[in-house]
């Protein structure tokens, strides 16, 4: 034991940190078979757009429920068996999303593989276990670094695959991935039996499972059933009254899958608040720009833009967001720790509100996902400091994993509500929709960035106690390549 952790030996000791590092990498393989593939997707199950649009939904779906549980898990005995069978979830997902004739089958693989989006907290809790103290800080600062340069490398390359070898070849290149990786956690990773073990709160999964599927089902296709109609009426009931549950199940429960009471240190809503209102605007941004780009000329819109291509237009937000996190300590003597999250917010909005205006050369989608990364990299650098300031260290860690469930609601909201734009502007008979369903999807994501600034000025932000921990800002910051973006603030 050196620091109350388990040091592993010899050979195992030095490859964890590269099978750590590699596990990591399964998270940006996730992330690069999303949205840039929806038009092949369409294409290739001939359904319209909107409907392709839930298979990426549902992998967030799976990362806000996957995520909460595998920390549960990893915090115990069984983490090593939580990578394990997370990554056996991938594999498999990928298998079936390659396999698949069907879009529900397809829809059912990404599912499986959402589970993976919550592995990186599990290989951050891995390498401060099982490595010596002075290995961990930089072990923890080059996975979260991984995670952000495979984001933006994985989607060129998952796009180059799909565009030469097809779309299950990509799929395959997810599982052959995710299979490697399983095969070196079960080698190299140690247990953690050694650990006291936390109940795992089976009917708060139930419930905010539940909730969460009635709810995006009910926005992802209000506009084609009607938001009037029984169906989307009664899936929008079920949802408020399942999260209703949940919410007085969590605060009643003595080991809660979620601490909702964190929610009275007004920092932390402030934090979680923007964080799931800028959720939403920045999955409505990413689906629906790389959707735009890949639109056939043919159409009126749109460059006829290969997948590639719609996948390099993601870079500059990787890019932007690292160096404005970067500069998070610069903006913060400039502007103050209130005007970070407004300032953010409003640049986000300055990025749809110039494509929504701007859409005629290819060039402008690089440009507006620079500005948006801009805004990005600054709130999701800002927001983990916020939160944690705000709180007790004992607090910290099930802080940051509120606010990581928070995050995943809110980038699937932004997906579902995508799919019901679009489905509302997609004319019968046809796959694809027309140009004013895509500015109406920056218009509306513009107006959420908005109201997220609002939110941020309005919303107190001073925190009540606690400090700043780097390793875990480091931490949750990884946790943002899903998204495509990063915010690392190691002063």
């Amino acid at each position: 034991m050196v620091g109350g952790r388990r040091v592993t030996g010899g050979r195992r000791l030095a490859a964890l940190t590269p099978v750590l590092v590699f596990t990591t990498m399964v998270v940006a393989i996730i992330s690069s078979l999303g949205a840039p593939l929806l038009p092949t997707i369409s294409a290739q199950m001939h359904v319209p757009l909107s409907t392709a649009q839930w298979s990426l939904t549902v992998t967030l779906l799976a990362g806000a429920v996957s995520s909460p549980v595998m920390g549960r898990l990893g915090d115990g005995p069984r983490r090593r068996g939580a990578m394990i069978a997370g990554l056996v979830g991938v594999t498999a997902g990928g298998v079936v999303a390659a396999l698949a004739s069907s879009l529900w089958l397809l829809v059912a693989g990404r599912a499986l593989q959402g589970i993976g989006l919550g592995l990186v907290p599990l290989t951050m809790a891995a390498a401060r276990d099982h490595l010596p103290h002075e290995r961990v800080k930089p072990a923890i600062a080059l996975l979260s670094v991984c995670v952000a340069a495979g984001v933006g490398v994985g989607y060129p390359v998952s796009g180059l695959i799909a565009d030469h070898l097809g779309l299950a070849a990509a799929f395959w290149f997810g599982a052959a991935v995710s299979g490697l990786a399983l095969l070196c956690v079960a080698v190299v990773v140690p247990s953690s039996r050694a650990r006291s073990a936390g109940p795992l709160d089976v009917p708060g999964v139930v419930l905010l499972t539940a909730g969460l599927i009635a709810l995006l089902l009910a926005v992802a296709e209000g506009s084609s059933w009607g938001w009037g109609s029984a169906a989307v009426l009664g899936l929008l009931l079920t949802a408020a009254v399942a999260l209703t549950a949940w919410v007085f199940q969590q605060l009643r429960s003595g080991a809660p899958l979620v601490e909702l009471r964190l929610l009275r240190h007004p920092a932390v809503l402030t934090g979680d608040g923007c964080a799931i209102v800028l959720g939403v605007a920045m999955y409505m941004y990413m689906s629906g720009v790389t959707e735009f780009v890949q639109a056939p000329r043919s159409g009126g819109y749109g460059f006829s833009a290969s997948v590639v291509v719609a996948g390099l237009c993601l870079v500059p937000l990787s890019i932007a967001s690292f160096a404005a996190s970067r500069a998070l300590p610069w903006l913060t003597k400039r502007v103050g720790s209130r005007g970070l999250l407004p300032i953010g917010s409003l640049a986000a909005a300055a990025a749809g509100l110039f494509f929504a205006l701007f859409h005629t050369s290819l060039w402008q989608a690089f440009v507006m996902m620079a500005i948006l990364g801009v805004g990005i990299g600054s709130t999701s650098a800002a927001i983990p400091g916020l939160i944690v300031g705000a709180v007790p260290e004992s607090e910290t860690g099930s802080a940051m994993g509120f606010y990581q469930v928070v995050r995943y609601i809110g980038f699937s909201l932004g997906s579902a509500l995508t799919a019901s734009i679009l489905a509302g502007h997609t004319p019968p008979g046809r796959h694809l929709p027309t140009e004013s369903g895509y500015t109406m999807v920056l218009w509306i994501a513009v107006a959420v960035c908005i109201a997220a600034a609002v939110l941020a000025w309005l919303l107190p932000t001073r925190g009540e106690g606690g400090r700043y921990l780097d390793e875990v800002i480091a931490e949750e910051d990884a946790e943002l390549g899903p998204a495509g973006f990063i915010g690392i603030t190691t002063e």
